[in-house]
């Protein structure tokens, strides 16, 4: 039976293994990659405190105890492989009033189908070169699929910072970035974690219509336009929320929009598939108000956008419209 290397063989050995890994996950197309080392104990970062505040609404899966310790997700987990993916296009959003708004994130095609695509190649990739120079592990990859704290792994291998309003904020590309990582129980030589740069601006917090974003980096989804127009089953909206959609249909962009770094930054994406499809840049309130179980078939193919349901779409535009016209109420 072989011996196993001496550890400054196996130092050299993992180290080469990174190096080549991040040369891998770019000419996949990723734009960031980095590496976070995953500590013995859980690491909360903070979601106990606001899952303890109920900022979570009903978004039940948030509470999956797995969530805050990443041992639990994969037995034996040494390290993360954060990567991310720009999504930016500049197409502007539209100020007509009759017309509704679409997160940039659901423009183009489904991004987890993109991201899962490029992850799943990676994780091969990895497991054939461990195999290969004799590393045993285990991997396993998600993006925005599992109970892994994406933002908080991103931040810690580098890729950037939690910003006030709750998103990562990369140097290169702003916010606007899709996350994914790749799980491994090899020990790789970590990268720094990313400093936050957002200073003393609070442009997200003010422009934030309902004030979702309480504080520096806490946002309350009880609040949240995005939250209530994704995952907010009910058949209503809350009257609280409703006189300030300002047109929005499917997530919001505002707090990202007003963002400094992404005015400055944001670079269109190379990624073909999230360019827009040209039915979700400006829909019609009034057609999404009436939009049928087969129209919604048609209107959103292989996008993330088919999270939201047709009575959804309805109740949302609906709502937009009656927030114009609050005298007919």
């Amino acid at each position: 039976m072989p011996q196993s290397s001496p550890p400054a063989a196996a130092a050299e050995d993992t180290l080469a293994l990174a190096t080549a890994l991040k040369t891998q996950a770019l000419a996949l197309g990723f734009h960031k990659v980095g590496i976070a080392a995953v500590p013995d104990a859980p690491t909360p970062e903070g979601l106990g405190d606001w899952l303890d505040r109920g900022y979570q609404a009903d978004m039940a899966w948030m509470q999956n105890p797995k969530r805050q310790d990443l041992h639990q997700v994969l037995p034996g987990v040494r390290s993360v492989i954060a990567v991310a993916l720009n999504y930016y296009t500049p197409t502007p959003h539209s100020t007509d009033p009759q017309v509704g708004k679409i997160s940039r994130y659901g423009w183009g095609r489904d991004y987890h189908r993109i991201l899962h695509k490029k992850l799943k190649a990676l994780n091969l990739w990895l497991q054939q070169q461990a195999a290969a120079q004799g590393i045993p592990q285990e991997s396993r990859y998600y993006a925005d699929t599992g109970p892994v704290q994406d933002k908080g792994w991103a931040q810690r291998a580098g890729l950037g910072w939690i910003a006030k309003n709750g998103n990562v904020i990369t140097r290169d590309y702003g916010s606007w970035v899709f996350l994914g990582e790749v799980l491994t129980t090899v020990a790789l030589p970590p990268d720094a974690p990313h400093l936050a740069h957002c200073g003393t601006c609070s442009r997200c917090l003010e422009a934030c219509p309902t004030g979702a974003i309480v504080a520096p980096a806490v946002v309350d989804a009880n609040r949240c336009l995005a939250y209530h127009t994704i995952e907010n089953r009910s058949p209503q909206l809350p009257a609280a929320i409703v006189p300030h959609l300002q047109g929005w249909v499917a997530g919001c962009d505002i707090c990202q929009d007003v963002c400094p770094w992404n005015q400055r930054f944001a670079q269109e994406t190379d990624v073909a598939e999230f360019q827009p499809y040209p039915d979700n840049i400006a829909p019609p309130l009034a057609a999404l108000a009436t939009l049928t179980a087969a129209q919604w078939e048609d209107r959103f193919p292989a996008s993330a956008l088919r999270r939201i349901k047709p009575a959804q779409w309805r109740r949302n535009a609906q709502a937009n419209l009656d927030a114009l016209n609050p005298e007919d109420q």
